[in-house]
């Protein structure tokens, strides 16, 4: 299989059954679908896995050959799982742990802070983006952390 296979990516990243039939069932039957049923796989899921591949050739009625065969010829589809390009969310997040005095995956001592670092909020366009008390801050620079960190601050004598 491309990329290595479906033992390269875990569970999390595997589609359900239902899942893609939601995501193939106004293309079902219909051959000349093909692009847009795989668009709609990518656009759900950021890649396209072995199974949805299957699943799409079955659901439209074609040859598996014939979708790798589009699968692989457009750049703009993926056959390996891929992540948010996070622009300089690493800088953001060392100056988190700088200003609250821990590491990610810690809590300040008084309790106030747990800082998280995650894989995926799915807002890739906002990234790098930073969620503070509920609170969504979408392209986060090192330098906007001081006032994010002053606004919640502020929340909080509220």
């Amino acid at each position: 299989m491309p990329g290595g296979g479906p033992g390269h990516y875990n569970a999390r990243m595997r589609p359900s059954r239902p899942e893609l039939e939601a995501l193939t069932k106004n293309t079902k039957g219909r051959r000349r679908a093909l692009i847009q049923a795989l668009q709609d796989i990518q656009d759900r899921l950021h890649w396209l896995p072995p199974e949805a591949l299957e699943h799409v050739a079955e659901a439209l009625g074609v040859p598996l050959v014939q979708v790798y065969g589009v699968a692989t010829f457009y750049k703009s589809f993926s056959l390996s799982p891929r992540g948010c390009h996070v622009r300089g969310g690493g800088a953001v997040l060392e100056e988190f742990e700088r200003r609250l005095g821990i590491a990610a995956g810690r809590t300040t001592p008084d309790g106030a802070y747990t800082l998280e670092r995650v894989n995926c909020l799915g807002a890739c366009a906002l990234a790098p983006l930073a969620v503070v008390d509920g609170r969504y801050h979408a392209q986060m620079t090192p330098a906007k952390v001081g006032t994010v960190l002053a606004a919640a601050e502020k929340g909080k004598g509220a």
